[in-house]
């Protein structure tokens, strides 16, 4: 017999856990609540340390490789270098405004959860006058690499992917054979990731459970704001900003855009996944608007891997929306620490569903907040991912007009002046 699709048994075990708090929640004394929920708390404890056991060697090797991926198109210098300032532009913009809007309407303020009281303690002790926190921040960025991961100190390991990645770079075919190691490794780390999310529902399931039957049901009505604070934010980054950047730089419409990519978007709608719309992308890219297929070709897939507009807006709001949960109120360094790990946690990140809880984990324990969050957000992760998807493949496409339009023609225009 055939087994369910991940995704369909993700969405079992998430009701399955639901309904079980909510039996147990209706009986909280008796012999067998105790019993289950200690069985839940190990279940989910061990699925998460799964995770973390992961998370390390994943990050840096997807980071390093990502950034690395540029070396094979030294030659498109002006291209990539305009295609990468693109990237990190509008995404520092989408953040900005997953921050600005979980400030301004403010998801999950006044509901404290009791699950997440441990990791509150920690965060609380953590706390020290902001000269001493930046000057420690600024410390802590630079580290002796093994003791970094052997540490699992997320700020360091990124600041040292970073670097490799540019040196490979810098190196080109000189580090060919390590370049291909780092790729390997990012293989290996997803097939593990595989292994672990087969556990997936029962973990979630029994994440769900422990918050359910110790949790009151604002829980839901708080979820509910957070879903329509993120959802139309990403829409307004879809339909305003990024409309809107490409309207300035090149003069072509909206209407004219959305026209020539509604396929590519209902697809990205449709499957939430990036790589998997590539293909219909590049076509829409190429033959509905017109780019050059040495462009399209190289944008495109290069976006699909580092430019993550939505991605990136939903965990910055996601993050704040935690940490009011947790009862944090995330101060000015600690929102920089999530700016900067949210944007860098997207370089080289393959495009699964898995790879993108991985980044959530890795954002939250930045700043010391609960991974136990997950157990909230992965339910409502599909509806969230489909919009945010569409906006990612928005990006990628709206970035080869703008690079089209920036270093081609401007080059070739110069060319013949």
């Amino acid at each position: 017999m055939k087994l369910p699709s991940l995704n369909t048994q993700i969405l079992i075990g998430c009701l399955l856990g639901v309904t079980a708090g909510l039996w147990l929640s209706q009986a909280p004394g008796a012999a067998h609540a105790a019993t289950t929920l200690y069985g839940a708390k190990l279940l989910g404890n061990l699925f998460l340390d799964l995770l973390r056991m992961v998370l390390v060697p994943l990050v840096f090797a997807s980071i390093v490789t990502g950034v690395a991926a540029l070396a094979a198109h030294q030659r498109m210098h002006r291209v990539w270098v305009t295609t990468l300032l693109f990237f990190l532009a509008t995404t520092t913009l989408a953040i900005l405004i997953g921050f600005g809007a979980a400030n301004l309407f403010r998801p999950g303020e006044g509901l404290h959860l009791a699950m997440f009281a441990e990791a509150t303690q920690h965060y609380q002790a953590r706390q020290m006058p902001l000269p001493d926190y930046i000057a420690q921040f600024l410390r802590g960025l630079f580290q002796n690499p093994f003791k970094a991961l052997a540490g699992g100190d997320i700020l360091a390991i990124v600041v040292i992917a970073l670097f490799l990645g540019v040196a490979l770079v810098v190196g080109g075919e000189r580090f060919r054979t390590l370049r291909r190691l780092f790729e390997e490794l990012l293989e290996l780390c997803l097939t593990v990731v595989g292994w672990i999310m087969r556990l997936a529902p029962l973990g979630l399931a029994a994440l769900l459970l422990q918050l359910v039957a110790t949790q009151q049901l604002d829980l839901l009505e708080s979820l509910g704001h957070f879903i329509a604070v993120v959802t139309g934010t990403t829409l307004f980054h879809g339909i305003v900003v990024l409309p809107g950047i490409l309207w300035l730089l090149t003069g072509m419409t909206p209407w004219r855009f959305f026209k020539g990519a509604r396929e590519a978007l209902i697809t990205a709608f449709a499957t939430s996944s990036s790589s998997a719309t590539m293909p219909v992308t590049l076509r829409c890219t190429e033959q509905h608007l017109h780019v050059k297929k040495e462009i399209a070709g190289f944008v495109v897939p290069l976006g699909a891997t580092v430019n993550m507009d939505g991605t990136a807006l939903y965990e910055a709001a996601a993050a704040l929306f935690v940490a009011r949960l947790a009862g944090i109120e995330l101060d000015l360094a600690s929102q920089l620490i999530v700016f900067f790990v949210a944007m860098l946690g997207a370089i080289g990140a393959p495009g699964i569903p898995s790879v993108g809880m991985l980044s959530m984990v890795l954002v939250l324990e930045s700043v010391g907040l609960p991974s136990e969050a997950i157990a909230i957000l992965l339910p409502i992760d599909r509806l969230l991912d489909t919009t945010r998807t569409a906006v990612n493949v928005e990006g990628d496409m709206i970035g080869s007009l703008i690079v089209q339009k920036l270093a081609v023609d401007r080059e070739n225009g110069s060319k013949i002046g």
